[in-house]
């Protein structure tokens, strides 16, 4: 395991005050895999049924503008473990199942030979040199657990000094491990041997993934109840393959209405699957006596693609996009002992605000070697700090194309394209673009991404196509991005 010098002391002394004072919180963050913004009934499915998700959001507090670091898995899943934003880690793409071993950022050619600008690419690693928040955790008497989905590196059977999977980057646990699966290959229900490589873990014929994860991350809550745990419960669901239980499927079949938005029974069936793992680890920490010292988190990783079914509601786009359809995500956080019940927060927060939120709970000191995007967000929830908590937020997709939001106001420069100015406030679905309009908006969000990317320094960041003089009379973004006076606003893509 990886340690901090700066950190071991002070940690051995906060573990030793926090013992000395009252319990630390076990914490547990249950992740969901392309679940999208309204898939749940706290956050508006009238078709999905989520008895238990819909349970965790009456005991704590629902986040109702809450992001994901990224619109794509593996950059989110590292914002969680790093604090750190995914163009810092450079993991920008859901890379991390490829064989080949990258861990430095560079360029490279694209793949038309015609174009001669050169790409970013993203690492298929997270580097051992991050210290993990598992690592922090464990280093301060945390029990460390990972249940599902990692996608942030494995090690290959030729080097043997490879450190990427769950158990060295800070847990002690690890199942069913499958460190090199995007997804769960070969489907949900056993057997699992597509994707489960471990001889020893066989299910039933029919058996579906999450019910066995969700009992063994039950079983491990419970035999860690008398000391702090950390569980990480990264579901499978709701990602492809597109297969469930056939009860389930029956179940909602007949009560599919086309005229819902959400109406496929195979996407419902998924989504009560997530919904049963969630319900068997909320009734372990139950029956263990530590509700009130347990914080439970729920997230999704990005927002729903819309091709399988998933509901973003209003919100335009999805998964692999920079709008609010592929960014803005389902949060909920219930901490009874600290946290009122029953209460919507309405501030903008991100994937990367559990690390110092986890940290601070737990009595941990943050780490000083690198940046740290991170902001403990639990003091906000609780009514404590009126202000939001951060300024702006900032998104990088790959190599070449950004957003930034900052109040009501969000700019996203996709890549070759007009930059593009959204008042989230009365436009949730991003349909009026108010660049022009707001030209000295634009041109200062534009300015804070400039600077961002500058602080970041990684190969091969453009500069902002929001300029001044494109939007002039017969400016080159004017005619393409600004839009007609009293004309329809464009419908959201599907």
């Amino acid at each position: 395991m990886k340690h901090r010098p700066s950190l071991v002391a002070c940690l051995s002394l906060c573990a030793a005050a926090a013992s000395a004072a009252e319990p630390r919180p076990n914490i547990v963050f249950i992740l969901a895999d392309d679940l999208g913004a309204h898939d749940v009934g706290c956050f508006g499915s009238t078709f999905h049924e989520t008895p238990n998700i819909d349970r965790l959001a009456a005991r704590g507090v629902k986040l109702t503008q809450a992001y994901a670091a990224s619109p794509l898995c593996s950059p989110t899943r590292s914002s969680v473990l790093t604090g750190q934003y995914p163009a810092r880690t450079g993991i920008t793409s859901p890379a991390c199942h490829m064989p080949q071993v990258q861990l430095e950022k560079r360029l490279s050619p694209g793949k038309n030979p015609a174009f001669k600008v050169l790409n970013a690419d993203s690492l298929t690693r997270l580097k051992p040199d991050y210290f993990t928040l598992a690592e922090a955790l464990k280093e301060a008497g945390y029990a460390t657990a990972h249940f599902g989905k990692w996608h942030l590196g494995h090690n290959l059977p030729a080097n043997p000094n490879d450190r990427y999977e769950p158990k060295d980057q800070g847990f002690d646990f690890d199942f069913p491990h499958t460190p090199s699966a995007a997804g769960p290959g070969g489907g949900y229900l056993a057997p699992w041997a597509k994707f489960i490589k471990d001889p020893a873990i066989v299910g039933q014929p029919g058996e579906h993934i999450e019910d066995r994860m969700s009992a063994e991350a039950a079983k491990y809550i419970s035999e860690h109840k008398d000391r702090p745990f950390y569980v990480n419960y990264w579901a499978y669901s709701v990602h492809s393959p597109w297969n469930a239980r056939r009860d389930y499927i029956d179940y909602f079949t007949p009560k599919a209405d086309p005229k819902n938005p959400q109406h496929n029974p195979l996407y419902a069936a998924m989504v009560r699957s997530l919904d049963d793992g969630v319900g068997r680890i909320l009734k372990a920490i139950d029956d263990a006596g530590v509700a009130d010292r347990t914080i439970i988190v729920f997230f999704s990783d990005n927002g729903g693609p819309v091709s399988s079914g998933a509901n973003n509601g209003a919100l335009r786009g999805g998964k692999g996009q920079l709008f609010e359809g592929g960014v803005r995500v389902p949060f909920l956080v219930s901490w009874p002992d600290k946290l009122p019940a029953g209460k919507t927060y309405d501030q903008p927060v991100i994937s990367l605000d559990a690390f110092a939120s986890a940290l601070a709970a737990a009595g941990v000191p943050m780490p000083t070697d690198k940046p740290y995007d991170s902001v403990n967000i639990v003091p906000h929830l609780a009514g404590n700090i009126k202000s939001p908590p951060h300024e702006r937020l900032f998104w990088r997709l790959r190599a070449k194309e950004f957003a930034v939001r900052e109040g009501a106001w969000k700019l996203i420069e996709p890549d070759g394209k007009p930059a593009q100015l959204f008042d989230l406030a009365s436009d949730s679905g991003e349909t009026k673009d108010l660049a022009a309009d707001k030209l000295d908006i634009a041109l200062s969000l534009a300015a804070s991404l400039a600077e961002w990317r500058k602080e970041l320094k990684p190969p091969a960041f453009p500069g902002s196509s929001v300029k001044s003089e494109d939007w002039g009379p017969g400016g080159a973004n004017q005619k393409n991005a600004a839009p007609k006076k009293n004309a329809p606003p464009a419908p959201p893509p599907n």
